[in-house]
């Protein structure tokens, strides 16, 4: 297969038909991110984050909001992007991914080949997109960074990360020492 060409600009039609081959295909206002499958240092802190989100949502009878697999989430044309895990509003849930609009939180990790996109133009993306909670979570220098849909700077977190699925909910907490450590290189 030859490599997409990256100065094209990208519809989610488009992109939908390439074939599976391991790569996320992402498209920001057309642009065309590729990345690789993610490392395995990556994939153990989704788990842990998802089994934090699924213990605090499972109670609120939310779980069906939660999404830990590829997703392809699009709100135009020129727009499809896969969060690494988000929570989505709970009368949005159905089985079409076209309907999850209103990402309550959206959480990506950074991995070399991801960092300028997640840092800048996904995060712009899911500002203007009005998603609430967005946390990069920065394996190598050990912290979160949480912006909110009107933040010019994040929160960095270091030591607690707090989220809510909503004002009536309790808080949830996640200890980011514990989320980050004994990580294999």
């Amino acid at each position: 297969m030859a490599m997409p060409d990256t100065a094209h600009r990208y519809t989610v039609a488009e992109v939908l038909d390439f074939p599976t081959d391991g790569n996320r295909y992402e498209i920001i206002r057309g642009e065309l991110f590729v990345t690789p499958a993610p490392r395995a240092q990556h994939q153990q802190v989704l788990t842990r984050l998802v089994h934090k989100l699924n213990t605090y949502l499972e109670p609120l009878g939310r779980l069906d909001t939660l999404v830990s697999a590829a997703a392809d989430i699009s709100w135009n044309d020129e727009t499809l992007v896969q969060p690494d895990i988000f929570v989505v509003s709970p009368d949005e849930v159905s089985a079409s991914w076209s309907t999850y609009k209103t990402l309550l939180l959206a959480v990506e990790i950074l991995s070399p080949s991801t960092a300028r996109a997640d840092r800048t133009v996904k995060r712009r993306l899911y500002q203007e997109q009005n998603v609430d909670t967005y946390w990069i979570v920065d394996v190598e220098a050990q912290l979160v960074e949480v912006w909110k849909a009107t933040d010019t700077r994040p929160e960095i977190v270091t030591d607690m990360l707090r989220w809510c699925a909503s004002e009536a909910d309790p808080e949830m907490s996640v200890d980011v020492g514990a989320l980050l450590s004994t990580l294999p290189e």
